[in-house]
């Protein structure tokens, strides 16, 4: 009887792994699957934040919030922190002023599962708007809103990245409660606690940092 030759086995190919991103936080770890997942409560915010003197004028030290925004963990973490401060003033919309009150107010909406609508510049929003004239320490600005944004008697709290002198946010107040709305608080990210500016406001009011020089 011949015999039936017997084929070696060919080997098993090498299955390519995918790499593992590096940990940019000292807070985080890898889930299962590869992701990264950080322990947000325990990231400290203050050190997203960056100071850039003599900027946008001299003797001006401008809290640049960009370090954060571009920070995955640090920036969820942010969102998370402030939802739990706004959340329990039962707001059904939020506002957020012009222009950088808009990369706050737009993604706490999401978190919340709230509407989001802009407080403008004079002449940015298209259709019928309403303003409100305020007062600098040199001059008057404006501050606008579409007319039909807001429901009367919906609660809304107002946000911004940063609270300095306060009026631009007493601004806000003002002109959403021309437009029927009732506003239970106001937050931001960062507070100069130095310029009071949260003595200028009526509402509630928090930050979930605070600098005092």
């Amino acid at each position: 009887m011949d015999r039936i030759p017997i084929r070696a086995k060919s080997p098993r190919p090498e299955i390519a792994r995918p790499a593992v991103a590096r940990l940019t936080c000292p807070q985080a770890k890898l889930s299962r699957f590869g992701a990264i997942v950080a322990d947000t409560d325990s990231i400290d915010l203050r050190a997203h934040i960056r100071g850039i003197p003599d900027f946008p004028k001299p003797g001006i030290l401008f809290y640049d919030i960009s370090t954060l925004l571009r920070h995955g963990p640090a920036w969820k973490a942010a969102m998370a922190r402030l939802a739990g401060i706004v959340r329990p003033h039962r707001p059904e919309l939020l506002a957020g002023i012009e222009s950088r009150g808009f990369l706050v107010a737009a993604p706490l909406a999401l978190e919340l599962g709230l509407g989001f609508v802009m407080l403008r510049k004079p002449r940015k929003l298209p259709g019928a708007t309403i303003g409100l004239d305020y007062a600098l320490e040199y001059g008057t600005d404006r501050i606008e809103m579409q007319a039909d944004a807001v429901h009367p008697g919906q609660r809304v709290v107002v946000l911004d990245d940063l609270l300095a002198t306060g009026g631009t946010m007493a601004a806000g107040i003002a002109l959403l409660r021309r437009a029927g709305a009732m506003v239970p608080a106001a937050a931001s990210l960062i507070e100069l606690g130095f310029l009071g500016g949260r003595s200028r406001l009526d509402v509630p009011f928090e930050a979930l940092l605070r600098y005092d020089e």
